[in-house]
């Protein structure tokens, strides 16, 4: 009774699951399976059957792509409320990309089959469901167009005002990103190497556009990185 009780706690921070019947949410209870992750714990692989889809309930869920050469480009970060792994409810085929634990995580697995007949049942969830799925591959298609289309200089400078969009806190230096990330994190996010992010972000500190506290930055000018984005 109290791991239900639990899993009700969780399932009821979901937006997807926000007023659907008291029946699809009983059957969510009984059907989700909660897990512990601990920090670079892998939750799948590429090529790993895709039998089940998750939802993040507490800490930091990576989604990225490895080559076999050890390169990574990381897609997404899922914090949360979010579901990831969705993209095996439309082909139903192994896994194309990586699920890693940022840092000890909480996250509920629902088996495909279980959540198909949910959606099935419950419009409203398919309907959310289809504007999350288009909402991601917009994402991706604008993440495409910056590896491509864009230098570093323009990548690091909208990562750094997207970051300080999502965990920006303002103070008398500027916007505080609350959120530790490293300089290989964000070479992963935007397709570069360690190296070449540390040497540009030095550039950005020389001229004033950003200062760093500890392993979180502070943006000091966010003008002046817009105008490089």
């Amino acid at each position: 009774m109290q791991d239900e009780k639990r899993a009700l706690w969780y399932i009821k921070k979901i937006p997807l699951f926000q007023d659907v019947s008291h029946d699809t949410i009983h059957r969510l209870v009984q059907a989700m399976e909660l897990k512990e992750v601990r920090r670079r714990q892998v939750v799948y692989l590429p090529g790993d059957p895709g039998q089940a889809v998750f939802f993040v309930n507490g800490g930091r869920i990576k989604i990225s792509k490895v080559t076999r050469d050890g390169k990574e480009l990381t897609l997404a970060y899922r914090g949360p409320g979010e579901i990831f792994g969705e993209l095996v409810l439309i082909d139903g085929g192994p896994r194309e990309e990586m699920a890693e634990a940022m840092e000890n995580a909480l996250i509920s697995e629902l088996e495909r089959s279980e959540f198909e007949k949910i959606v099935q049942k419950e419009g409203l969830i398919g309907f959310r469901l289809t504007k999350i799925v288009a909402q991601r591959r917009r994402e991706v298609e604008n993440k495409i167009e910056q590896l491509i289309f864009k230098d570093v200089n323009a990548k690091l400078a909208e990562l750094l005002l997207r970051l300080a969009a999502e965990y920006g806190i303002e103070d008398s230096r500027g916007t505080l990103v609350s959120l530790k990330i490293t300089h290989q994190e964000m070479a992963n996010l935007i397709g570069s190497t360690r190296e070449t992010v540390s040497l540009t972000l030095s550039q950005f500190k020389r001229k004033g556009l950003i200062s760093t506290d500890g392993r979180k930055v502070i943006l000091a000018d966010r003008e002046g990185l817009r105008a490089l984005a």
